[in-house]
């Protein structure tokens, strides 16, 4: 008798324990999809998240906790993007004899020029310069020998900001190049991704030895769930407010096609002169200030104007988790919209919103030469495949798509008829658009367009046009693989 009332409480113990377990999960799952419904987010990324957590709970709550949690307003980036904007106000009251003078000589021109003559921008966050020159550079073969001169050439200040910093051949190098120059006085601000860079504690201790000044942009040891979803995607340098650098090359040997990598990468990067330099000066010390709760003063040699005159018209937008608008993406959209004859773009990953797949379509139906050139062979499977489900629409609307063959295209470009130009960190997807830290050149300059529409033709002898025909009568295994990633893409 004893026995089996044992055995009788035993399993009563394990089935309590069953039903608990179970409304504990369900109680789980119920909690956070309330949260999805009640943050009133996209609906068609709230039904992912609800989806993926239906059929697949155990990889739903990982990937809700750590990337879908909306924390853009929360804290850290709030107090971010307050600073940021006092910080901007700081800047426009410092410079404001110095920027009326600047706009008081553009005024006149930019209802002359037809190159501006659709000024994207011109507001406190993104203000229009003249005096510039403007230098494309084609990979990493053009980019580090020019990178390292400047850095060679640097007197005053050098300050870096970026998402992948390798250790290898090329960081090594520009890390001497620092070493040397910090021994000789000069400032030195380095900034890295925490996320995007890897092994930098040698890097790190080796700079700080010398009086050097480096920060890890939000740490993920620190608040993985927050920081792992928003990353600092920016490649900034500048070098005694004179000379600057930003584009799509991360500082890693990979970019340098010499002959040691498998894959050729091919990438675009801008070195700027001129008046343009300090408004990425001032996206640089906002980070700065952002990681070290410092800044340094709106004054020479940080802050000055050129010494020559030019007619590189140029702007600067940078955007991110912190901004009250998705500055960015909104950016490309107006200049899209603005486009008369051709709009060519280079991405490597085009995963569209509804926002931009509207404009492009849009765009080819009403008679525009609108051209997209993507990798055929992607560095992400996933990302690969759900870019491939936004094809057919492409076509479909009348736009030349094309792979490029060669290697992977990493180059984020956009050429609007022969007067805009934009180039900078920018994917084409939400990640871009809203949850990195991503800034880009804009330049209204024939001669800029011209060499970038001659790069863009050399990277078109190098891939094939895609036509509806052959697009179609891919295997329906391809096409199922295809449809099944975009099914996840409002998750990025």
């Amino acid at each position: 008798m004893f026995t089996i009332l044992h055995l009788l409480s035993e399993t009563n113990w394990h089935l309590a324990i069953k039903i608990f377990s179970y409304l504990l999960v369900l109680l789980t799952f119920v909690g956070v999809v309330g949260t999805i419904l009640l943050e009133n987010r996209n609906p068609i990324k709230a039904m992912a998240y609800i989806l993926l957590l239906v059929f697949l709970p155990l990889v739903g709550l990982v990937v809700y906790y750590y990337l879908g949690r909306d924390l853009r307003k929360r804290k850290r980036f709030t107090f971010k993007g307050s600073r940021d904007e006092s910080l901007m106000l700081r800047y426009w009251e410092n410079k404001r004899p110095e920027i009326e003078q600047m706009q008081l000589e553009l005024r006149h021109l930019v209802a002359s020029k037809q190159e501006i003559a659709a000024m994207l921008l011109n507001t406190m966050h993104s203000l229009l310069t003249r005096n510039n020159r403007v230098k494309i550079l084609l990979n990493g073969e053009q980019k580090f020998p020019a990178v390292m001169e400047a850095l060679r050439g640097a007197q005053h200040h050098i300050h870096i900001e970026y998402y992948i910093f390798a250790v290898d051949s090329v960081g090594n190098a520009v890390i001497d190049i620092l070493v040397e120059r910090l021994q000789a006085g000069v400032e030195v601000r380095f900034i890295y991704d925490d996320l995007g860079c890897d092994n930098m504690g040698g890097i790190t201790r080796r700079l700080k030895e010398h009086g050097a000044e480096v920060y890890a942009f939000s740490p993920v040891l620190l608040d993985f769930y927050l920081n792992a979803n928003y990353r600092d995607h920016r490649k900034i340098i500048v070098v005694d407010g004179k000379i600057g650098f930003t584009g799509g090359i991360n500082m890693d040997e990979r970019y340098l096609n010499n002959g040691n990598n498998e894959v050729f990468w091919r990438d675009t990067h801008l070195q700027l002169e001129g008046d343009v330099v300090n408004q990425l000066q001032l996206q640089f010390m906002m980070s700065y200030r952002y990681c070290s709760k410092k800044d340094f003063p709106f004054a020479a040699p940080y802050y000055q104007r050129a010494t020559f005159t030019g007619e590189c018209f140029t702007d600067i937008v940078a955007s991110g988790p912190d901004s009250p608008w998705p500055m960015a993406m909104q950016t490309i959209i107006m200049a899209i919209n603005v486009a008369r004859r051709r709009i060519r773009i280079s991405n490597p990953y085009f995963i569209p919103n509804e926002q931009l797949l509207t404009a492009l379509q849009m765009a080819a139906q009403a008679g525009k030469d609108v051209e997209l050139l993507l990798p055929q062979q992607g560095d992400s499977f996933f990302v690969q495949h759900a870019a491939q489900s936004f094809i057919k629409p492409m076509l479909d609307a009348g736009v030349k798509v094309y792979f490029y063959q060669k290697g992977f295209i990493h180059a984020k470009s956009m050429i609007v008829d022969d007067n805009l130009a934009i180039v900078g960190t920018v994917n084409l997807d939400n990640r871009s658009f809203y949850l990195n830290f991503e800034i880009a050149a804009i330049m209204y300059d024939r001669v800029v367009v011209k060499e970038l529409n001659a790069a863009f033709e050399d990277d078109l002898d190098n891939a094939v046009l895609i036509t509806r025909r052959s697009w179609k009568n891919r295997s329906i295994g391809e096409k199922f693989v295809d449809a099944l990633c975009r099914l996840l893409t409002p998750l990025l």
